[in-house]
């Protein structure tokens, strides 16, 4: 299921960089400001364009699957090197310290009975 939004989010996201550099700035209408015309960069714009309706949709359906990527990887089962390691690990047992030869052992005086 995560792979098929990871696909997705890409589609989405390349049709979202094709959508938004295909459409007109609001900069391309100002020498048009100063003609008189209706869509001017400070007047009213009239209706939105198709474009800018159709990034509107993509950009949410971009958000949307964002959202639910951030989700699965918060909420990952657990992975494959999960599934396969031992679900019982031993304790390792501490290794034997050796004594340098010629060392004098020192042991403690023997405890005196009253």
């Amino acid at each position: 299921m995560q792979i098929l939004i990871t696909i997705l989010h890409i589609a989405v996201c390349l049709i979202l960089i094709l959508v938004v550099l295909l459409q007109a700035g609001k900069g391309a209408s100002m020498g048009a400001a100063f003609g008189g015309s209706s869509q001017t960069v400070f007047g009213s714009t009239g209706p939105g364009s198709f474009l800018g309706k159709m990034t509107t949709v993509i950009a949410t359906v971009f958000m949307l699957t964002s959202l639910a990527l951030s989700y699965a990887a918060v909420h990952k089962s657990s992975t494959l090197i999960d599934k396969t390691a031992p679900q019982t690990q031993q304790q390792a047992a501490p290794a034997p310290v050796e004594k340098a030869p010629g060392a004098a052992e020192q042991q403690a005086p023997p405890a005196q009975q009253k």
